[in-house]
């Protein structure tokens, strides 16, 4: 009978646990997802995947981590310009001369997409959006901001006005481009604190304000190809969004936003798809190749439209329970109902429907009361009562929209809130007095 050495049995027993332990470790590929749910194995510097409508979080990874994003950068841009046209700013058949800037950065290498115009030449906004908005075209771009803005310089403060005011907490802008700053020389912009930088959750909050406040400009980004000029020097746009239909990484329901490129950004793309009732955004920063970016926005599209459903929790007029009236200050009625103010439709894993309830937020209103006016607001309740995750505070707030009044409620008379006063000071004399009563026994 051979006696066990306790010895060496505690020192394999101590190397086993290392093995063991120390696998996990060993098996971790830098610049890919490793802590998050879905394991979707992206070889990226950070991603982002979110359900366009609500902002609700739906895979992220390294999301608040800022990089140079190129020429994602114009979607910014974009927004401004549409912005412009809405306030009648410019217009879309105003036309604008080629400067020397747009001439420079147009001949401009490496970091560089343009449509090569020449000073002079002129085209009007809507063919320099078209330029900018396809093609990714810097010399249009610059043309645009100064449009808009004057100066490049003027339209960068904008830029970062307008970030701020979206919450994008991790973005800095120093051209209207995304073109490195340090490739500029002479038309370099004055000191703007450092150069382009977003975070891929940043991205994503761009581009949903984008395609909310402007869905239009999707009906662009989603152009194939298109001709800038025809003569007397033809240029033909091919987008390099290559998940459009007819080319080489097609997807189906792709239909914008914005890929980006430079040595230092790598390649990177914030894309937007819609397959039924529901659109995702997403963001990939950091990726090796040309269509590398593609390949792993294709992951994100996959998990997303194959894992989650637009749940509808709730229809336009109907009662949330434990919200079902609001008060109301001198009205000829004290409360009024409460109903939602829209549909609820809210993303949820499939297998998940009944995990998600609806919490209203009243508050108190004052006579008149018209029909349809907010009353409040509706929360979705995710899993064990936790918050979802958002992209921002106030998509969270929004996500389950309104609660509004059924009924209009008109101001009461002043002898109805008189005599209204008088029963409730009664009422209250009563009360007082019964629970002095009923402390004396």
């Amino acid at each position: 009978m051979v006696i066990p050495n306790t010895k060496t049995n505690k020192i394999l027993a101590i190397l086993m646990a290392f093995l063991l332990f120390s696998i996990p470790v060993f098996s971790i590929k830098t610049g890919e997802v490793q802590a998050a749910s879905p394991g979707l194995n992206l070889n990226v510097k950070s991603a982002i995947l979110v359900e366009a409508t609500t902002g609700k979080i739906l895979y992220k990874y390294n999301e608040n981590q800022a990089f140079p994003p190129a020429s994602m950068t114009k979607m910014m841009t974009e927004y401004l310009v549409l912005e412009a046209i809405k306030n009648h700013k410019i217009s879309w058949d105003q036309v604008i001369p080629a400067d020397e800037y747009a001439a420079f950065i147009a001949k401009a290498g490496g970091s560089s997409s343009a449509v090569l115009l020449a000073v002079g030449e002129k085209h009007t906004v809507k063919e320099l959006y078209e330029a900018m908005a396809i093609y990714s075209a810097n010399d249009a771009t610059v043309l645009l901001a100064e449009a808009v803005a004057g100066s490049e310089a003027n339209f960068v403060k904008a830029m970062n006005d307008k970030a701020k005011l979206f919450g994008m907490t991790q973005s800095h802008f120093a051209t209207s481009t995304g073109f490195p700053v340090n490739e500029l020389g002479q038309y370099a912009p004055p000191a703007t604190g450092g150069d382009n930088m977003m975070s891929a959750r940043d991205c994503a909050i761009m581009a949903k304000r984008l395609i909310t406040d402007y869905p239009e400009v999707l009906q662009t980004t989603s152009i194939p190809k298109k001709m800038f000029r025809v003569s007397p020097r033809p240029f033909r746009m091919d987008n390099w969004n290559w998940m459009l239909p007819g080319l080489v990484s097609y997807y189906q329901g792709v239909d914008g936003l914005k890929t980006g490129h430079t040595n230092e950004a790598k390649y990177c793309f914030t894309g937007t798809a819609q397959r039924g009732n529901v659109r995702l955004i997403t963001v990939v920063m950091g990726t090796d190749t040309f269509l590398s970016r593609f390949g792993e926005t294709r992951k994100l599209l996959d998990y997303g439209f194959s894992t989650y459903t637009m749940q509808p929790l709730a229809h336009k007029g109907q009662v949330v329970k434990g919200s079902e009236q609001a008060t109301v200050q001198n009205g000829q009625d004290t409360v009024v109902n409460a109903v939602a103010g829209k549909d609820v439709v809210y993303p949820v894993k499939r297998g998940e429907e009944q995990a998600y309830k609806l919490k209203g937020t009243l508050k108190t209103v004052d006579a008149p009361v018209q029909k349809g006016q907010p009353l409040g607001t509706i929360n979705v309740v995710g899993l064990n009562g936790q918050p979802d995750d958002f992209l921002t505070p106030a998509d969270q707030q929004t996500a389950g929209g309104t609660l509004v009044a059924q009924d209009s409620v008109d101001k009461g008379s002043w002898i109805r809130l008189a005599f209204r006063s008088f029963t409730h000071f009664i009422g209250s004399l009563f009360s007082g007095l019964g629970h002095m009563i009923k402390s004396w026994i």
